[in-house]
């Protein structure tokens, strides 16, 4: 999908405890920092759709699972009208880049704590990004 990165992220197991690495400035998908936070689903919830309209965010889980889905309906974009998913958790640990105008919810897969952290652009402004209910776009949660 236009405007939508994944980024294979390393992960160092060690005996006393392991490292889980999320973003340097030069990595791809990185373009400027904002804010850093975390956000926790429970199991089998679905936090409905939002679409930010200036932020990129750049989405890590490092504990549990959590299927990302989304949905773009920019009108010049060469994705328009796709849905694209991804399940990202420490099995299949990566980093998730999505650009400005994109739809995107988040299903908690794990059957105890989903944690995500994103690495925003800029800092968080509710006059930025628009809300809307799971029906808005149809997708099969659950």
């Amino acid at each position: 999908m236009e405007g939508v990165l994944l980024t294979p992220l390393k992960q160092i197991y060690h005996p006393k405890g392991d490292i889980f690495h999320g973003m340097k400035k030069s990595d791809p998908g990185f373009t400027d920092f904002g804010e850093a936070y975390f956000s926790t689903v429970y199991p089998g919830e679905v936090k409905p759709w939002k679409k930010h309209l200036r932020m990129t965010l750049n989405l890590v889980v490092p504990v549990g699972k959590i299927r990302f889905v989304m949905h773009d309906d920019r009108p010049d974009s060469s994705s328009k009208g796709q849905t694209f998913s991804v399940e990202i958790g420490s099995d299949n640990y990566q980093r998730l880049t999505v650009s400005p105008g994109i739809w995107m919810a988040f299903e908690g897969l794990d059957d105890g704590l989903n944690l995500l952290l994103n690495m925003a652009d800029m800092e968080h402004d509710p006059e930025e990004v628009e809300r809307a209910e799971l029906d808005r776009i149809q997708y099969p949660f659950k």
